[in-house]
């Protein structure tokens, strides 16, 4: 078996050569107040600092070095350098966007990605009563085109990544009375003379309580059922017949529980990235890709005329896929569209507080949570490829 060697880390891909200029670190304090106040006290001006990259005055520095100088006191001090070529605004402006990705580097076809569509959210609806009972309802599944698609963002594989496969099955229990009394139901329901059923089923019910009468044990249920009614008049009693029938006979009447497939449940994926950006244009690419997930898992007030803030109208929603080269990948499951339900972001991905000149943390951590729309049958199961859903 040959394995692809282009990951850096858990999938990232090799990165391209390129000519821009490497950032220096800038100096930095643990407590992000003293940093601040650091960059003010050494020339960088409070319109810079707005503008996290911007055009503080300061004195030029080897790139790719920590500027540092010492004053009088002995005491270091920084002088900033930032890149004014660099544009501390987001570019996301619009609905659509651009492909985002990170990191900035080729894609061969051996390449193992992860790709994030994001969709304009359509509301479900009803489908037309002649096709409920023939086609079932609308799913979230189905309903998505790729003209609802407003844009993608193109991360690495990250590590540990699984699927989970979940179905609800829950404990029924049915006594041996209530099983009988559907027996009852079943014979007249099942009889095309409601009256002819009937009479059946209370001759037969007569000869099982002339049986049930000559044996003992009934006789011992009888007897708890009646004491267990009596002793609950008492103030303070709470006992149950079956409670009762096992301290008086030391048995209880047969549940007959059975395990039964009682729903399905919904899957969540969870990702982590680590982000750690090598150049100026990865920094932007990330800051681009951060805003855009923010800002689509978010609901918007909608709006009618002159009216706002009545309504809020749901996020927009999610097409994962695992990718290899331009294609889906041949082995890795797929997934059914997605809400992005949580997102954390770790600007000190390290553990310490360290950004470059123009502000960029130095390593992130980017956390997704994701839950699909619609639950995951059987057929589709069969028709998908890889290793399924």
């Amino acid at each position: 078996m040959i394995f692809s060697t282009n990951f850096l880390g858990g999938g990232l891909p090799k990165p391209k050569e390129t000519t821009t200029k490497k950032r220096g670190f800038a100096s930095f304090r643990e407590n992000v107040g003293d940093n601040r106040a650091l960059q003010v006290q050494n020339g960088v001006s409070a319109r810079s600092l707005v503008d996290s990259g911007g055009t503080g005055e300061s004195t030029p520095t080897k790139p790719g070095a920590p500027t540092s100088a010492t004053s009088g006191g002995g005491k270091p001090t920084q002088k900033l350098q930032f890149n004014k070529n660099v544009s501390s605004k987001s570019e996301f402006t619009e609905t659509k966007f651009d492909q985002l990705r990170y990191p900035k580097a080729i894609i061969d076809a051996d390449t193992d990605y992860l790709q994030i569509n994001v969709l304009q959210y359509k509301a479900l609806g009803f489908s037309k009563q002649e096709n409920i009972l023939s086609s079932g309802l609308n799913r979230s599944k189905n309903i998505y085109k790729k003209e609802d698609r407003l844009g993608s963002i193109i991360l690495p594989i990250p590590q540990n990544i699984s699927d989970s496969n979940s179905t609800g099955w829950g404990e029924d229990s049915i006594n041996a009375a209530g099983a009988y009394a559907m027996g009852i139901y079943d014979t007249v329901a099942k009889d095309s003379d409601f009256i002819r059923g009937l009479g059946n089923a209370l001759r037969t019910a007569g000869a099982d309580i002339k049986n049930l009468a000559a044996d003992a044990s009934v006789k011992d249920a009888l007897n708890s059922f009646f004491a267990s009614s009596a002793a609950n008049l008492v103030p303070g009693t709470n006992t149950s017949f079956n409670g009762t029938l096992a301290r008086t006979s030391g048995q209880i009447l047969n549940p007959n529980t059975e395990l039964l497939f009682n729903g399905i449940k919904l899957r969540t994926f969870n990702f982590t990235f680590n982000l750690a950006p090598r150049s100026d244009d990865e920094a932007l690419e990330i800051k681009s890709i951060i805003r855009v997930l923010k800002t689509n898992m978010a609901p918007t007030t909608a709006s009618a005329g002159n009216i706002t803030g009545l309504f809020l109208k749901s996020p927009n929603v999610f097409q994962l896929e695992y990718k290899k080269g331009g294609g889906t990948h041949p082995y890795l499951n797929r997934f059914v569209v997605a809400a992005l339900t949580n997102m954390q972001v770790n600007y000190t991905g390290s553990g310490t507080y360290a950004t470059y000149n123009d502000g960029a943390p130095v390593h992130m951590i980017m956390t997704l949570s994701f839950q699909e729309l619609s639950p995951v049958y059987a057929e589709e199961q069969r028709e998908a490829g890889g290793t399924g859903y």
